[in-house]
C-alpha cells in the first residue's frame, strides 16, 4: 500500500497540474507544453530511483507486483502527456482558424463602413435631386396641356347636371312622343320612369367607360386615348341634340349612354395624364383642378338651363347637344399637347428619345435627368411588388384594410345623396313651393356654392389634413341631412307649412357645400394614399 501511495503522490498531482493549466491563455501553450514535459522527466527520474531502492530491498513477490504497478502508472502518464500534446495541437489549429475568422470579420466591417458611406452619399444626392424637383414650376407648355386635358372633366360635370333644369321640358316631350305613337295619354308614373332611365343610363355608360380607361390608355396612349374618346363625346352630343328632330326618346337614351361612356373614360384618362405630365411638387395641387373643372361644368349647365337661355321646349335639345363643344375644343387643342413622358419612356419603350424631348418641352429645361430617374424608380418599385388577383387582394391581411377604406370612401360619397341633388334639385325646390324659374335659380346657387367650396377646399386640404377635412364634411352632412328629413316629415304631415320650405331651402345648399368642401377630391386622394401604387 505504501508503494501505491507513492505512485499516486507522484502521478495524480501531475494530472491535476495539467487540468489546472488547461485554461491558460493560448499565447502560453508552448510554455505549458515544455513545463509538462519537464515534470514528466522529473517524475520518471523519481520513479527510476524508487525502483532502484526497491530492487536493492525486498526481493519477495509483493515488491515485484509494486514494480509492475509503477510501470503501468508510468505508461498511463506517458499516454496522458501524448494526449495533452494532441489537444494542444488542436487548440493551436483552432487558434489559427479563429484568427482567420477575425480577419474576415474585420474585412466585412470595413466593407460595411464603405457601404454606409456610399449610402450616405446616395441619400445626399437624392435629397438634392428632390429639392430640384420641388423647385419646378408651371411652364406654358404644361399649363396649356392641363387646360386641354381638364376639358374632359368639364364635359363630365356638364353632362351630370345638364339634364336637371329641363326636366319638365323633357317629360313633356316624352308625353308628346308617346301620345303620337300610341294615341293615348301616358301615366305620370311611366313618364317619371322614362325620365329616370334618361338620367341613370348615363351612370351605366360611365361605369363601362371607367373600366375601359386602363386598356385605352395603354393601347392609344394618354393623349391618344383622350383624342379617341372625343369621338364618343361628339357622337353622344349629336344624338342628344337631334332627339327632338328624330321624335324619339330612345335616341336620347342612346346619346346619354354614349356620353356616359365618354365621361367615364375621361374620369380615368384625364387624372392619369395630368399626374404624369406634372412635376412632383405640383401633382397634389393640380389634382384638385379636376374637381374644379367638374363643378364649373355643373354650374355652366345650370346657368344655360334657365328659361331665359335654353331651358325651353325648343332650347333643351340644344342645351344637351352643347356637350359636343368641350369635345370639339379638346380635339383642336390636344394635337399641340405633348404625350405623357412616362408613357413614352416606360410603358412604350420604343420611344425613349421622344419621351426625353417631351419632358424637356414640359419642363422648359434640359435638366430632366432627375425626373427620368424618379419615373424609373417608381417603375422599379412597382415591378418589385407582386401582382395579385382580386381574390388574393381580398384575402390579403395587408391589403384588406386599404381596400375596405377605398370602398367605404366611395360608399360615403354615393350614399350621401348628393347625386339626387345633382339630378333632381330643380324638382325638389319646386316641391318646396318655389316657382319653376326660382327653382332653377336656386339650382344655380347650388352650383355656385360647389365652385366656391371647391376653391376653399384646396388650401384646407393641406392645412387640416385629408382625414380631418373628410370627417368634418361627413359630420356636417349628417347633421343637415337630419334637418332635411325632418322637413320632409313636416311636409307630409302638415302640407303647405312654411317651416318646411325654410328648412329645406337653407339646409340643402349648406349640405352640398359640406359635401364639395370635403368629399370629392379628398375621397380620391385618400383612396390613392391608402393603397400601394400597383393596386390603385
Amino acid at each position: 500500500m505504501t508503494h501505491h501511495f507513492i505512485v499516486h503522490f507522484l502521478v495524480f498531482p501531475a494530472k491535476s497540474t495539467f487540468l489546472s493549466h488547461f485554461d491558460i491563455s493560448n499565447t502560453n501553450l508552448f510554455t505549458y507544453t515544455f513545463s509538462l514535459q519537464t515534470q514528466v522527466s522529473i517524475m520518471s527520474m523519481n520513479l527510476s530511483n524508487k525502483l532502484d531502492v526497491l530492487q536493492r530491498g525486498d526481493k519477495h513477490l509483493e515488491t515485484t507486483v509494486a514494480l509492475n504497478d509503477i510501470r503501468t502508472q508510468l505508461q498511463e502518464l506517458t499516454k496522458s502527456v501524448e494526449s495533452c500534446q494532441s489537444e494542444v495541437s488542436e487548440v493551436k489549429r483552432d487558434m489559427v482558424h479563429i484568427k482567420h475568422e477575425l480577419d474576415t470579420v474585420q474585412q466585412v466591417k470595413e466593407e460595411i463602413e464603405e457601404l454606409r458611406e456610399y449610402v450616405d452619399r446616395l441619400e445626399e444626392h437624392s435629397q438634392r435631386r428632390k429639392l430640384r424637383l420641388l423647385e419646378q414650376g408651371l411652364t406654358f407648355s404644361l399649363t396649356y396641356a392641363i387646360f386641354a386635358a381638364v376639358l374632359g372633366m368639364l364635359q363630365f360635370g356638364y353632362n351630370t347636371g345638364v339634364i336637371n333644369a329641363p326636366e319638365k321640358n323633357i317629360e313633356n316631350f316624352m308625353k308628346d312622343v308617346y301620345k303620337d305613337r300610341y294615341g293615348e295619354d301616358v301615366t305620370e308614373d311611366f313618364i317619371q320612369m322614362l325620365y329616370s332611365i334618361a338620367v341613370s343610363i348615363f351612370a351605366i355608360g360611365g361605369m363601362i367607360g371607367g373600366f375601359s380607361g386602363g386598356w385605352m390608355s395603354n393601347r392609344f396612349g394618354r393623349k391618344g386615348g383622350l383624342l379617341v374618346n372625343n369621338v364618343l363625346g361628339i357622337t353622344g352630343g349629336l344624338l342628344m341634340g337631334f332627339t327632338k328632330v328624330s321624335h324619339s326618346y330612345e335616341i336620347l337614351f342612346l346619346g346619354r349612354f354614349i356620353i356616359g361612356v365618354n365621361c367615364g373614360l375621361n374620369t380615368s384618362l384625364v387624372p392619369m395624364y395630368i399626374s404624369e405630365i406634372a412635376p412632383l411638387n405640383l401633382r397634389g395641387g393640380l389634382g384638385t383642378v379636376n374637381q374644379l373643372a367638374v363643378t364649373v361644368g355643373l354650374l355652366l349647365s345650370q346657368v344655360l338651363g334657365i328659361e331665359q337661355i335654353l331651358g325651353t321646349n325648343e332650347g333643351w335639345p340644344i342645351l344637351l347637344g352643347l356637350a359636343i363643344c368641350p369635345a370639339i375644343l379638346q380635339i383642336m387643342l390636344l394635337p399641340l399637347c405633348p404625350e405623357s413622358p412616362r408613357y413614352l419612356l416606360i410603358t412604350n419603350n420604343g420611344k425613349k428619345k421622344q419621351g426625353r424631348v417631351t419632358l424637356r418641352r414640359l419642363r422648359a429645361s434640359r435638366m430632366i435627368d432627375e425626373d427620368i430617374e424618379e419615373m424609373h424608380a417608381e417603375e422599379r418599385a412597382q415591378q418589385a411588388e407582386s401582382h395579385i388577383s382580386p381574390m388574393e387582394l381580398i384575402c390579403s391581411p395587408t391589403l384588406r384594410s386599404p381596400l375596405i377604406i377605398g370602398i367605404v370612401m366611395q360608399l360615403s360619397q354615393q350614399f350621401s345623396g348628393i347625386n339626387a341633388v345633382f339630378y333632381y334639385s330643380t324638382s325638389l325646390f319646386i316641391s318646396t313651393g318655389l316657382s319653376e324659374d326660382s327653382a332653377k335659380f336656386a339650382t344655380i346657387g347650388i352650383g355656385a356654392i360647389m365652385v366656391v367650396m371647391t376653391l376653399v377646399s384646396i388650401p384646407l386640404m393641406d392645412k387640416t389634413g385629408r382625414r380631418t377635412l373628410h370627417l368634418y364634411g361627413l359630420g356636417g352632412m349628417f347633421i343637415f341631412s337630419i334637418f332635411i328629413t325632418i322637413s320632409f316629415l313636416i311636409k307630409a304631415s302638415i302640407p303647405n307649412v312654411y317651416v318646411y320650405d325654410t328648412i329645406y331651402r337653407s339646409v340643402n345648399p349648406t349640405n352640398l357645400g359640406k359635401f364639395v368642401s370635403s368629399q370629392r377630391e379628398v375621397e380620391r386622394i385618400l383612396k390613392n394614399k391608402s393603397n400601394p401604387k400597383l393596386y390603385r
